[in-house]
């Protein structure tokens, strides 16, 4: 039993690790953060199709405090309210939400892609209603022109479609093709199978 944790969590701390390598792997970066990255949110996702949603949240909630560090939400001068919101809704729960991949592991291929697609667009979800709630009308942070202030929904729909769109097509189209090759998907299954 304890060599099993034991492996666990080694398996986490390694998937952990290589999302961070691959968060920093970016193809594009929008100038008050968000960017298509080389798929990072994939070995966190695999952790939760692996080892169930309680191991899943608790990797995918590390990977939201590396975040958060990589993020350089400090720097924007923002007030302690809207800096304490957008730390909990643009990172903690957006980058935490990922450990629940593993919500339909149990269903096969289709459970297991359905679950990584899900987990993309309840992030994507949550950064439309932080840009809806934080920074859709504040004026220092309109990516697009002054035009789109006061079209919060809008905004929040093109700001982060613009990399959530293809970061989602990313993460499951890597996903389905390593959830088809045999040798990794004996080492992807879920343990508790």
């Amino acid at each position: 039993m304890h060599n099993t944790k034991v492996r666990t969590l080694c398996e986490c701390a390694i998937l952990l690790a290589l999302s961070i390598v691959l968060s920093y792997i970016k193809f594009f970066k929008l100038p008050f953060d968000g960017s298509i990255t080389l798929f990072s949110m994939l070995p966190v996702c695999l952790i939760a199709i692996r080892h169930g949603i309680k191991w899943g949240l608790g990797t995918a909630f590390c990977f939201s405090w590396f975040q958060i560090l990589q993020g350089g939400i400090f720097a924007w001068g923002l007030t302690p309210v809207m800096l304490i919101s957008s730390l909990f809704l643009d990172y903690i729960a957006a980058y935490t939400v990922l450990g629940l991949a593993g919500i339909f592991r149990k269903k096969g291929f289709w459970g297991m892609l359905g679950g990584i697609a899900l987990v993309c667009a309840l992030r994507f979800l949550i950064h439309f209603l932080a840009g809806i709630i934080l920074w859709a009308n504040f004026e220092e942070f309109v990516a697009f022109g002054k035009e789109w202030i006061n079209r919060p929904v809008l905004y929040s729909i093109c700001y982060n479609g613009v990399y959530m769109l293809p970061e989602t097509v990313l993460t499951v189209g890597v996903g389905a093709v390593l959830l088809k090759i045999p040798q990794i998907k004996k080492m992807i299954l879920p343990t508790d199978k």
